[in-house]
Order: structure tokens, then sequence, then C-alpha cells
């Protein structure tokens, strides 16, 4: 790998490392593409390239990470859970869910709680982790 790309990886490293941290605030794709100095464009292309998923998948997928442990450790309903990962409508964030997990949150949150009673914690979180590499 020659320096240059090895230059970009770094930037969208610590872009995806941004994005990471600040999942549940409204993140512009703009303003992601001017932290790693680069054009719209080029940003979602060189992402895409890197982790073989957009940055607005990417960021889709953390937000339902981050629902799933909620629906699973946490008393929250559906619509508080959806507002505090990021989504500002529940039927964007319900459809997202069951694109990426294969289940409605609710159905999740009844799946997993039954499965927990059988499974240790670490087998359902493995279980029930989504798949990224642009699903």
């Amino acid at each position: 790998m020659d320096r240059e790309t090895e230059a970009v990886n770094l930037r969208l490293l610590r872009v995806r490392n941004h994005m990471d941290r600040r999942y549940a605030e409204p993140l512009d794709v703009e303003q992601l593409a001017a932290l790693a100095y680069m054009t719209r464009a080029h940003f979602i292309r060189e992402f895409k390239r890197v982790f073989s998923e957009t940055p607005y998948r990417y960021l889709q997928r953390r937000r339902v990470e981050r629902a799933m442990f909620l629906l699973r450790h946490d008393d929250m309903n559906v619509t508080e859970i959806c507002m505090a990962v990021g989504f500002s409508s529940l039927g964007t964030f319900s459809r997202t869910f069951s694109e990426i997990v294969g289940r409605s949150p609710l159905a999740y949150r009844k799946w997993v709680t039954h499965e927990r009673l059988f499974a240790p914690t670490y087998f359902t979180m493995r279980w029930s982790r989504p798949i990224g590499n642009g699903r």
C-alpha cells in the first residue's frame, strides 16, 4: 500500500470513529467528507471502497446495533429507543431495523427475551448481531 492510500485510509478511519462516537447526533455527509478532506462524492466512494458499505448504511447499522442493545437491556419503549439512537422517524427506524436484523424491534425484543431464558448472553448477542458489508 502506498503512502497516499494509507493516508486516505487513516482519514476515513478517523471519520468512522467520529461516527461511532456521535451516532445519535444528526450527521451530515458533507461534514463527514470535510473531516476527511474530501468532496462528498469522493468521500462516499472511498468510504465504500475501504469499509464495503456507504457512510449512510454504516451509520444506520451502528444505530441499529445500539438499538438492539437497548432492546435487550433497557425498559425504554421502541419510540424512545428510536430517538435515543438518532433516528427522527419511528417508521424509518422500524423499516431499517427490520431490513438489517430480519425482524421488527418489538419482535426482536420478544425473541431475545425468550432466547435469554435458554442461552447465555454471549451466544444471544452473537446470534443477533447485524451483518454489515453492503447489506
